[in-house]
């Protein structure tokens, strides 16, 4: 009778690694995932998929977003894939910074990061923000050309990577592209951000009703990604936006890139 229990317990201490192991290795594949997504990916039930997010949370292998239901792997667990890591580092800090300046800035922040021609949006105060007008942002791909996160992330990064993207989108050849694409424009938009440390959004590109203004996270020299206030454009000018928002932006980014070990 000993020896049976002893299996079984051995049997559901396996199945029990071998879940924990699948879940972690799913995270660290997609990036993040949401504890639903993950229970039907790997057919396990929602409450069995909790119970394990939460120890492997406990052990520091992964974190829950602060604005979302979204869960990334750590550091701790970085030997299992590349850049995931890092970019969930940034997001776990991202999120109590916001909230350190939810009076100042009521305006929605969204937190993004570089990915295949695409900003994807990270960590945002969009859900929580009296003042947004979206919702549900979180994983959201923001176009290059037409965001104030992609231009700021274009005129920061290093001519290399920077030639690279823009073959990239010349290769998409999306018509919404195209006039942004023009060497005087972009020549332009880098020498305005580079000498102001933000880039604007302001007319009508991408989201006819918002407008948008973003600063780069910094490391190094290396962009890590952008932080970005969104908001109405009817409700201010950027030149004001600019005027009154871009020192506070500059300072959550550089909290941002604090919390990061050298």
């Amino acid at each position: 009778m000993t020896d049976a229990r002893s299996d079984k317990t051995k049997t559901n201490a396996v199945r029990s690694l071998a879940r924990g192991l699948a879940v972690l290795s799913y995270v660290n594949k997609s990036g993040e995932s949401r504890p639903a997504e993950i229970a039907k990916a790997l057919g396990l039930p929602r409450p069995t998929v909790y119970r394990l997010l939460e120890t492997l949370e406990e052990m520091g292998y992964v974190a829950f977003s602060a604005t979302s239901n979204y869960v990334r792997v750590t550091r701790l667990a970085a030997s299992l894939g590349d850049g995931y890591a890092l970019t969930s580092e940034i997001s776990q800090a991202a999120g109590p910074i916001f909230a350190d300046y939810s009076q100042q800035l009521v305006w929605p922040l969204d937190l993004t990061v570089y990915n295949n021609a695409a900003m994807v949006i990270q960590e945002t105060t969009h859900g929580r923000s009296p003042l947004s007008i979206d919702r549900g942002m979180t994983g959201y791909r923001l176009p290059m050309l037409r965001t104030s996160a992609g231009r700021a992330y274009l005129s920061f990064c290093s001519a290399s990577e920077r030639s690279l993207i823009l073959d990239h989108l010349i290769r998409m050849d999306e018509p919404e592209d195209r006039v942004f694409l023009q060497q005087r424009w972009l020549d332009g938009l880098f020498e305005r951000s580079r000498a102001s440390g933000v880039a604007i959004r302001d007319s009508g590109e991408f989201n006819p009703q918002t407008a948008s203004i973003a600063v780069p996270i910094m490391s190094s020299g290396n962009v890590l990604g952008c932080v970005s206030m969104i908001w109405i454009r009817t409700a201010m000018s950027s030149g004001k936006a600019v005027t009154e928002f871009a020192a506070p932006l500059k300072e959550i980014a550089n909290r941002i890139a604090g919390t990061l070990p050298d």
